[in-house]
């Protein structure tokens, strides 16, 4: 994913934080913590690891389909804006 490069910083920062979100759960079991503090931090990681997921999605449809801001063909930029859109909605 050569094309991430100016956003690689931000990325790894990103994983990171799911990392720490992960280990924090660890914690929470390994101290017998309640069930709603686990599942609230596993909802965390999870809203975490879907606002990524959505982020790469999007710079693949960009970089390896059609980028809507620079398609001259306005029905393939509006099909690339339709399936970004889809895209975001059913990974919220």
């Amino acid at each position: 994913m050569s094309h991430l490069k100016n956003d690689k910083a931000k990325l790894i920062a990103r994983v990171r934080r799911m990392r720490g979100q992960m280990e924090a759960i660890e914690r929470e079991l390994e101290n017998d913590a309640s069930c709603s503090e686990v599942l609230q931090l596993v909802a965390s990681v999870r809203g975490a690891m879907n606002g990524l997921t959505i982020e790469l999605v999007e710079e693949h449809i960009r970089h390896h389909v059609v980028d809507p801001d620079r398609e001259p063909d306005e029905d393939r930029a509006e099909g690339a804006r339709d399936l970004i859109a889809v895209v975001r909605t059913y990974m919220k």
